[in-house]
């Protein structure tokens, strides 16, 4: 994949970073969020999973920066596409079935952009322009590609992919779902505004059995996690649990849906959140076991 016409040098706290395009032998490591030293991504099998996105989203229009230190170590990682191919986010608030899952065109948006911030691997590297530098070149790289403007979005409270980051750094919010944001920073003046997508769809359930659906794009080995814990949680409850997975990087089923990434147990979605522990999502499908007549 082509990234911006030439890599450069900036000086950010007595660190130089240079934004390189993906390259094949960064693949396994982008893979993996940079945390190859996970045994949690590893457990996943998340690698295999996101590898399997990335080739299918290659063809697509999906772009990777890395940011690479004097070491030679990944160091950050933003990756982005056409939005008429990446999915919304969807944070649960209420079913909604008038409104498209994507609106948008000419645009790029931003699946995530990652900084690693452990004290394992490479160190935190955060709260030193990393960010702010793989933002710029990839803002520039969907200019020279013609893009009308980047979409991005972003999260109210403390955590990963903060909106009020992006805010500093010029970005507009043009819609919320609960505690997300969808921000976006126009190229140009005949640029339309996105929308976020609703979830249009409630998953079926069936009675004497707790029915767990899971929508799975397979773009973010955090997801992939929860979901690979949530498949073996139902295997051990066997014929009291039905579990579903949903294909969503297919675009039909994505549009079917409203929504890329989440899981339901019995039609109630999870919370979004960080990763949920095997025990965690054991105890809940346990309760909605317990409750069966």
């Amino acid at each position: 994949m082509a990234g911006p016409r030439a890599p450069a040098y900036t000086e950010y706290k007595e660190i130089r970073v240079e934004i390189i395009p993906l390259e094949a032998r960064y693949e396994e490591l982008y893979c993996s969020c940079l945390e190859d030293w996970s045994r949690e991504m590893r457990e996943a099998g998340a690698g295999d999973l996101k590898r399997r996105w990335l080739e299918r989203n290659k063809a697509r229009g999906l772009r990777v920066l890395l940011a690479r230190d004097e070491d030679g170590a990944i160091v950050g990682m933003i990756q982005y596409a056409p939005i008429e191919y990446a999915p919304i986010e969807y944070a649960p608030v209420e079913y909604e079935r008038e409104r498209a899952p994507v609106h948008g065109a000419d645009l790029y948006y931003i699946y995530c952009i990652w900084v690693h911030g452990h004290d394992q691997g490479v160190g935190n590297r955060q709260g030193r322009g990393i960010g702010t530098r793989l933002l710029v070149a990839a803002e520039t790289d969907v200019r020279d590609l013609g893009a009308k403007g980047m979409v991005a979005w972003g999260l109210r409270i403390p955590v990963f992919m903060r909106s009020r980051w992006f805010k500093k750094h010029g970005y507009r919010r043009v819609d919320t779902d609960g505690i997300m944001e969808l921000l976006w920073k126009r190229f140009s003046v005949d640029a339309v505004p996105p929308r976020l997508g609703r979830l249009r769809r409630c998953p079926d359930t069936a009675p004497g059995v707790v029915t767990v659906t899971c929508l799975r794009n397979g773009w973010c080995p955090s997801v992939n996690l929860t979901a690979e814990r949530m498949k073996r949680v139902a295997r051990e409850f066997a014929e009291r649990v039905n579990y579903v997975e949903i294909d969503t990087d297919n675009r039909r089923s994505f549009e079917e849906w409203g929504a890329s990434d989440q899981i339901f147990i019995d039609g109630t979605p999870l919370r979004a959140g960080p990763p949920r522990t095997y025990e965690q999502l054991r105890k809940q499908v346990a309760r909605r076991v317990r409750a069966l007549r």
